[in-house]
Formats: structure tokens, C-alpha cells, sequence
């Protein structure tokens, strides 16, 4: 008998393995006990106070900036945690992750670029002593996922009732945007926006399944949002099967148009011989969506650091004559100055949603573009501008030349064909602006050629976030391109080369057929 076969039947190989693998995977709460306070100290002086503090009270001088605010570690509260509902502390796994990953849509960066394993090791011992909230409590358990339930039609339903039964839709909307009904706080009376289930990534805590059921297990400690972790027959509350069914149906609302991709900053405008009548014209499923990123505006005064909207989508059409655009943004917020129901949910002094394109007036031959800022002195750019409006002034258009910030000047939008309508659904702005694809005044308007690849940008104002002037978000420079039609000869010369090519054959099959006679 060989040696593996004695060790295979005495049982030795299975307790090798589960030795091996529980070794590997207790590695990281070995680290995390290991983490050196004082050298944590040192490090979280140099890279972290400037958000946290000196003595992590969030007050460093970065903090008045951030929506939301920088964590307060004097409190020992987190709000994405993994550890078991009925534990308060976080795990130190936990800390770990968002000091490695950063936390998307705030000003936590991720460090694991610029610190060692073990010198975030140390950082989490250190804000662990900042508060006597662990105290000497060992490394809480972590929540059980055992009893996952996998993804499927009958499940997503199941969960789609569950998110009715427990009122999700008061805060992330009947469609998982996170158009909410009312104000949201956080304990510290900062400003809360609920998450957007249509765009996964950015999830703060995470988007595995493991992770929304955290989620949804522990709640988010410090903002509205309730832990559901108890037995059925409670209030609000919901199973453990009811959890696991809403996450999959949580993560069956993702919207994959929805994200940007990197290397596709091109929107291709399709030919049509008739255009869409608005923005929710069927026709515009034929057209591909491209998106963007959009960021704050912090280069002029007055600058913006806290923004809620974070992209637009945007589609192009063109026909002999005209062109048009149908702009896609969420927005929690439906913000119509004058309405109850927005002023009581906006958080500044309430203003109109608007959206506007830019473009260049003069196509440049090379690679030169104006300043994506509203042009300059030498390189004028023509900016489509739609309004929400209010309650006693309709949605409006307009178009302006610019030369440079503050530099502008109204143009006629009747002698462009300009024309935009918009429309709110479910936390979706569509709006859709037409033009006259080339005008008699081409100095001071652009014209649309097809074929050539265009600059265009993207600015927007989220009205419950008081934004107006340059307090607003932006993209940088992308391109429009007008795809040429597909004429008759795509079709045609293929056709032709594979009838020459099968007569070819024909001819050389006959002669060879000759030759043995």
C-alpha cells in the first residue's frame, strides 16, 4: 500500500486540507490584530486628518467640502459593515476594505496604492483606538450568508413585493432610482441622497450580493436607512428568504447603458428620413446611448464641491435638414420652483433642473478645440440651453454664443430651427432639443457635416441641490459623429465580387473538365 493511500483512508488528507485553508483565510485577522497603534498614528497624521481631524472628530479643514461628511472615528459608528445585525461594531475586515478601496461618490480615496498591507493594518488599529466603542471586544462574527437564496424570475418577484411590503419605494422609488418623497438626514443632520439601483457601481458599500444583503441586514447606521433583520411577523421588518429575494431584485434592476466605458466617448448619430416628434418617441430606441461622466464645476467662482448628479446619456438623430438630441439624466428630484412637494425636499434655495450642449461655432482642422469652459477669445462656442421652468413659467429653450466665462450672447433660436421639450418619469429627466443641421450665419452658429467627428460637452443643474450659474456639473469635450448613410453599394459590391468570383470558378472547373477529355 502506498503512502497517499494509507494517509487517503486514515483521513489525514481531509485534515491537512481544512488546516491549509483555515490557515489562508485567518492571514487578514491576524494582520488587523498585529496593526501597530503608533505607527497607525504616524501614518493617519501625514494622509487622513485633513478629512477626519487630528483627533478623527471630522473636522479637518477639508470636511466644510464633503457631502457627506468625513467619518467621525470618536464615535466608533460605520456605516458599512459586514459583522452580524446584532452587533454594533464593525468588523476589521471591514475597515480595512474602504481604507483599500476607497468609498465611490465621496472624498474617501482608496490607499492601496500609496500604503502597504500592513501599513493599513496599522491605520485600522489606530482609529480603532480613537473611541472606546471596540474596546477589548474581539473581531465580531461576520453575517451569516449561508442561506443565500440564488437569482431567479420567481425570486426577483418575490422581492420586488417584499420591497413594496417594507416601503423601500418612499426613499429609492417605485423603480429603484432614488426619486424619494421626503427629505432624508443623516443622525449629524447632513443631507442624504438614497442609493440608485439602476447603477450598482455605485454602491459605497459594495455590490456583490453578500453586500446589499449586509445592507439590507444591518441597515446603515446614522441615516434612515433601517436594518429588516428580524423574524417575519415584525413590522417593517423582513426574513431571511424575503432579504435574499430582495437583493436579487435589487441587482435585476442594473441598467448596463447606464455606465460609462472606457474609450467610448463618441456619439454616433444615426440617418433617419423622419425624425422623433419628442423625447419619448419610439424612435429613439434605434439609437445607440453613449455616456458621460459628469463632474463639478470647480475651476471658475463660484465653485461647486457637492454635487448629485453624476451622468448623462445622450442620443443624436439627423435627417437632411435637421438634427436632434435626446438628453438622459437621473435626478432624485423633479425641481419646479413654486411646486410644495420640491420645495420641501430641496436643500438649498430651490431652482430649475436645466441641461445644456456645447459645441463649437468654428471647426478647427486639427486637434485644437476651445476651452471646454465656454470657449475663449479666439475659439466662440453656440450652447443649447433647456429650463424646467417653474409653476407660473413654462419649460423653456434658448440658445447663447460664448467667448469665455460670462462672455455670452443670446442668439435667435428661430433662425437655428432650435426647438426642446423634456419630460420627468420615475427619476429620469429625457429631453429632446432640434436644430437646423447648417444655418445662413455661420459665424456665429455651428454647422453639423456629416461625417467629421465634432466636440460637443454636456453641463446640468440640479434644482433641489441649488444650483445655478456656475454652480453646476460638466463634462469635459467628447465627440459627435454624423454616420455617413449606408448606400446601396455596401450591398451591391459584395454581391458582384461573389458572382465574379463563382463565374471564376466556373470558367477554371469547365477548362479542367476539357483538359481530360
Amino acid at each position: 500500500m502506498s503512502l497517499f493511500t494509507s494517509i487517503r483512508k486514515t483521513g489525514l488528507a481531509v485534515g491537512v486540507l481544512l488546516f491549509a485553508i483555515v490557515t489562508l483565510f485567518a492571514v487578514p485577522v491576524a494582520h488587523a490584530a498585529a496593526g501597530d497603534v503608533k505607527k497607525g498614528e504616524a501614518i493617519y497624521q501625514k494622509r487622513c486628518w485633513w478629512c477626519h481631524g487630528k483627533k478623527g472628530e471630522a473636522d479637518g479643514p477639508a470636511a466644510k467640502f464633503l457631502i457627506p461628511p468625513p467619518r467621525d472615528f470618536s464615535l466608533g459608528v460605520y456605516k458599512y459593515k459586514t459583522s452580524d445585525p446584532k452587533v454594533q461594531i464593525p468588523r476589521d475586515e471591514d475597515l480595512f476594505r474602504e481604507i483599500t478601496t476607497g468609498m465611490v461618490g465621496t472624498g474617501m480615496p482608496k490607499w492601496d496604492d500609496i500604503l502597504s498591507e500592513q501599513d493599513r493594518w496599522d491605520v485600522v488599529a489606530y482609529i480603532k483606538s480613537l473611541t472606546d466603542m471596540f474596546g477589548k471586544t474581539p473581531n465580531p462574527p461576520q453575517i451569516d450568508v449561508s442561506k443565500k437564496i440564488k437569482s431567479s424570475p420567481e425570486s426577483i418577484e418575490k422581492g420586488k413585493q417584499a420591497f413594496q411590503t417594507a416601503k423601500c419605494y418612499e426613499c429609492h422609488g417605485q423603480l429603484g432610482k432614488g426619486d424619494l418623497t421626503k427629505k432624508l438626514k443623516e443622525d449629524s443632520g447632513a443631507r442624504v441622497w438614497p442609493r440608485n439601483f439602476t447603477k450598482p457601481w455605485s454602491f459605497r458599500g459594495g455590490y456583490t450580493a453578500e453586500d446589499i444583503f449586509a445592507r439590507v441586514s444591518n441597515g446603515i447606521p446614522n441615516t434612515p436607512m433601517p436594518s429588516f433583520a428580524a423574524d417575519a411577523t415584525s413590522s417593517g421588518k423582513l426574513s431571511v428568504e424575503d432579504r435574499w429575494n430582495v437583493v436579487n431584485y435589487v441587482m435585476s434592476l442594473a441598467e448596463p447603458t447606464s455606465q460609462v466605458k472606457d474609450g467610448q466617448n463618441v456619439i454616433k448619430g444615426l440617418r433617419r428620413d423622419a425624425l422623433p416628434k419628442d423625447e419619448n418617441d419610439a424612435a429613439w430606441n434605434e439609437a445607440p446611448s453613449t455616456a458621460f461622466y459628469l463632474a463639478p464645476q470647480i475651476i471658475q467662482n463660484d465653485r461647486f464641491f457637492t454635487p448629485t448628479n453624476d451622468l448623462v446619456k445622450v442620443k443624436a438623430l439627423y435627417n437632411e435638414q435637421d438634427i436632434a438630441f435626446m438628453i438622459e439624466w437621473d435626478d432624485r428630484t423633479k425641481s419646479i420652483p413654486g411646486d410644495p412637494t420640491a420645495e420641501t425636499i430641496a436643500w438649498d434655495t430651490l431652482t430649475p433642473d436645466q441641461i445644456a450642449v456645447q459645441t463649437p461655432i468654428v471647426m478647427s482642422t486639427g486637434s485644437e478645440k476651445p476651452y471646454f469652459g465656454h470657449g475663449d477669445a479666439g475659439h466662440a462656442v453656440s450652447m443649447m440651453v433647456w429650463n424646467s421652468g417653474t409653476t407660473t413659467t413654462p419649460a423653456s429653450g434658448t440658445m447663447m454664443d460664448y467667448t469665455g466665462t460670462h462672455k455670452r450672447t443670446q442668439t435667435d433660436p428661430a433662425a437655428a430651427g432650435f426647438s426642446a421639450t423634456g419630460s420627468y418619469k420615475d427619476g429620469t429627466w429625457k429631453v429632446m432639443m432640434k436644430r437646423k443641421m447648417v444655418t445662413a450665419n455661420k459665424d456665429k452658429d455651428t454647422q453639423f457635416e456629416v461625417g467629421r467627428f465634432i466636440p460637443i460637452a454636456f453641463a446640468n443643474w440640479d434644482g433641489s441641490n441649488g444650483e445655478a450659474g456656475s454652480k453646476h456639473t460638466l463634462t469635459v469635450w467628447n465627440w459627435l459623429l454624423l454616420q455617413p448613410p449606408t448606400g446601396k453599394e455596401v450591398y451591391l459590391v459584395p454581391l458582384l465580387v461573389l458572382i465574379l468570383l463563382a463565374g471564376g470558378q466556373l470558367v477554371v472547373a469547365n477548362m479542367l473538365g476539357k483538359k481530360r477529355k
